[in-house]
């Protein structure tokens, strides 16, 4: 991220502070070391920015930067509100999932916005098996040849996906050549997260029923936490995000011997 603007040390501190929160606004986050780096400022003062944003409700702070109040995981935000958010990385994302597709697969699919790109670009293979607890995934691949295996279980209006112990009980009957999992926060030392706790049991449930596990997610999830704790790192096979990974959880999946692969 460049910041074409005068160095940050003939900034006033205001005008520092709405920079930094016009940046939050347009990307969805910042990073103290990024900011540091453009603005050539020390990265003490960049956290103290942040608090002040964060104090008046402006931002949400992580470790590592901030966020936009409304990215906060501990929220549930609808599959519309999700679905515009960094639409690019997801695009590549679900490209690069695709590739690992064959013929005569059987793919598992998680609910959410990149697993629903990856559910289009699917449609170019001829004979799959797919299952999913998403019910507009399943609508997305009704016109193909495909099996598609809806899961059942109660409805969550927020992500049109399925869960609950019916939910948990037909996927323990299942198996997978492959799982691909969205989560809403990825803390590479404690694992993936999501807001809601029966999601949290599905997918669990999910990652029991596949062969190779792959976590689908764009960088800005890494960093941050949720309520309901999925999986830990080890559990995952492959993490498919974009090139805005930052260093620090590269190393980190890398030296859990995850394969990782950056669109």
């Amino acid at each position: 991220m460049k910041a074409n603007i005068r160095a940050g040390s003939d900034m006033l501190i205001d005008e520092r502070r709405n920079h930094l929160l016009k940046l939050i606004l347009r990307d969805g986050r910042v990073l103290v070391s990024e900011m540091s780096d453009a603005l050539g400022i020390s990265r003490i003062t960049i956290r103290k920015d942040l608090d002040y944003l964060e104090s008046k409700g402006l931002a949400l702070r992580t470790h590592g930067g901030a966020l936009t109040p409304q990215e906060s995981t501990l929220q549930d935000p609808t599959l519309q509100e999700k679905e515009q958010k960094q639409l690019k990385e997801k695009q590549n994302i679900a490209k690069a999932a695709a590739s690992l597709v064959e013929d005569g697969h059987c793919v598992l699919l998680d609910s959410g916005t990149t697993t629903t790109a990856i559910a289009r670009e699917l449609r170019r293979f001829s004979h799959l098996t797919v299952i999913t607890n998403a019910v507009n995934i399943a609508t997305e691949l009704a016109e193909t040849d495909f099996e598609v295996i809806l899961i059942g279980g109660t409805l969550r209006k927020n992500s049109f996906s399925l869960v609950g112990p019916l939910a948990e009980d037909m996927l323990s009957e299942m198996h997978a050549d492959i799982l691909f999992l969205g989560v809403d926060g990825f803390d590479t030392k404690v694992g993936l997260m999501t807001p809601n706790v029966l999601e949290s049991r599905v997918n669990r449930a999910m990652v029991k029923a596949a062969k190779r596990v792959v976590a689908v997610c764009d960088s800005t999830k890494f960093t941050r936490r949720s309520l309901a704790l999925i999986v830990p790192p080890k559990a995952i096979h492959t993490v498919i995000t974009d090139d805005q990974l930052g260093e620090h959880d590269l190393e980190m999946l890398t030296s859990a011997g995850i394969e990782v692969i950056r669109v």
